[in-house]
Parts: structure tokens; sequence; C-alpha cells
């Protein structure tokens, strides 16, 4: 499989709002890729999940789900605890039975306790999680996304981490967070290329033939994230980050999550596509 380029949800040019619309329409586009967002709770029954997963085989295009937000493997309350893994089981779930390979979360946040003490913590959750989809047989791709704020767990490494300690999970490398997270780091050619290389490095081939990217241009400030933008209006250096995409020959999904979506992804493919052409 090729650099796939799609949208964080169904493209706003969509005739209709329905996912297998969405699907439909990423297809026209001529981008191969759809996530789909569950982000405000799994509202889709299996018999929609058949649907949408056979269209998706039919036009072939590749799928990827994104859990819940209300999700927190660290939370002080045991419940919330217990509905976080209840949300990514759930949506694995769904995912299994629409043929999607990777389910992306925000793993948890730090509140007050060192980076050693909430990463055992989520590594102890994700692997309850592994062991009851395992049980069932499903053997979608769990992704800790990295995160865009500094109160939130999920910098490279500690990312990175998490998918050395637990089989059946790997990395959704958001460069857009990466970059507001640190106030403005992370935005040219040898930084995007030193992402790559630590995340190969500590992953092996597995990852590099399966990425998951999310990229959209982003507003930050000193405590990080702000909110997206089109990419244009923002200060990310996308092209280079697509020539280190070229150099390091990844596969997989790259999610495009700036406001205007799929002109943005178009962009993104349009000028991958050309540094392959040149080289």
């Amino acid at each position: 499989m090729a650099l796939l380029f799609g949208t964080a949800g169904v493209p706003l040019s969509s005739a209709e709002r329905s996912s297998e619309s969405g699907v439909r329409r990423i297809r026209e586009l001529k981008l191969g890729a759809l996530e789909l967002e569950f982000v405000q709770g799994v509202r889709m029954g299996e018999e929609k999940a058949r649907k949408v997963g056979a269209v998706a085989r039919e036009l072939d295009i590749k799928l990827s789900c994104h859990a819940p937000y209300f999700i927190n493997l660290n939370s002080r309350e045991s419940e919330k605890i217990a509905a976080s893994r209840d949300r990514i089981i759930h949506t694995s779930r769904i995912a299994q039975i629409m043929g999607v390979r990777s389910v992306i979360f925000h793993p948890a946040f730090n509140h007050d306790d060192s980076s050693k003490v909430v990463l055992a913590r989520v590594v102890q959750e994700l692997s309850t999680i592994r062991e009851v989809l395992s049980a069932e047989g499903n053997e979608v791709v769990l992704r800790p996304e990295t995160t865009g704020k500094g109160s939130q767990f999920g910098d490279l490494s500690e990312t990175i981490r998490i998918c050395q300690e637990v089989p059946g999970v790997l990395p959704c490398i958001d460069f857009s967070h990466l970059h507001a997270r640190t106030n403005g780091r992370y935005n040219t050619y040898d930084e995007f290329c030193a992402i790559l290389d630590e995340t190969a490095k500590a992953l092996g081939e597995c990852w590099v033939k399966n990425v998951h990217f999310h990229i959209s241009g982003i507003e930050y400030g000193l405590k990080g994230e702000k909110r997206h933008l089109v990419l244009k209006a923002s200060d990310l250096r996308y092209e280079e980050l697509m020539k280190a995409f070229q150099g390091f020959g990844v596969e997989g999904l790259a999610i495009c999550e700036s406001p205007n979506l799929e002109e943005d992804a178009l962009l993104l493919q349009q000028t991958y596509q050309a540094l392959l052409k040149n080289n």
C-alpha cells in the first residue's frame, strides 16, 4: 500500500452527511482514505457498519476510526477509566465489522502525575483492552495519538513507549499537535525526519509500512494547541513534511484535519505526488 491521503470526517462537499456518502465523495475526489469520526460517541450500529464497509471495499477506500474524545485512562475516578475502556472496545468492535485497520484515540491527561506513572497506567489499561479484543479475534490496531498540549499525556517518546509495551498498538502521529505542544518546534525537514527516524528505529518495518498520520494547520500558544487552521493560513511547513514522507517511503494513511478538509487533503496529496514524480 502507498501513502494514501484522506479527510477526518465526511468531506464538506459530500451530498449527504452520512458515512456512506462520505466514502463515495472521497472516491470522486480521487483521495484514498477516510477517517470516521466517532468523537461524540459511537452512533453506528452493526448493520450500518457492514454497509459502510462494503462500500469502502467496493470503491477501494481505506477507513480508520477516531474513538470518542471522552477517554482518559488516567482518570482519578475508576468509573471513568472503565467507561474509557468500554469506548475503545466499542469503537474497535464496530471498526472490525467495517474492515477498519486502525482505531485512534487520545490516551490520557497527566493531572499531577509523572510521565512514568501515567505510562504505567495507560499500558495496564490498554493491555486489558487488547486482551478483550484478542479473545474476540479482533486484530484492529489501537493507535494512541500524539497530543497537542502539555497537560495531555502523549508526546512522541511517550506514545512510542506505549507501542513498545503493548502488542497490537501503533502510534497515530499528529504532526500539528507535536508542533503546537512544543510551541513551534518540529517544523523543518530535518525535524520531521527526526520524528520518522525515531519512530522507525523504535517500532521497525511494521510501522513504516503501516503509518497513520494527522496533519493540519494549527494555532498554538505557550500551553500548546488552540485550534486547527487551513494549511496556508498557518506556519506548518507541509511541503517539507511531504518531502520527509517521500524520503522515508512510509506507507499507510495521512489524514487531514484542516477546517477545509478535502481542499487541504488534496493539497497534501498533490504536493506529495509531485515529489514522487520528480524523484
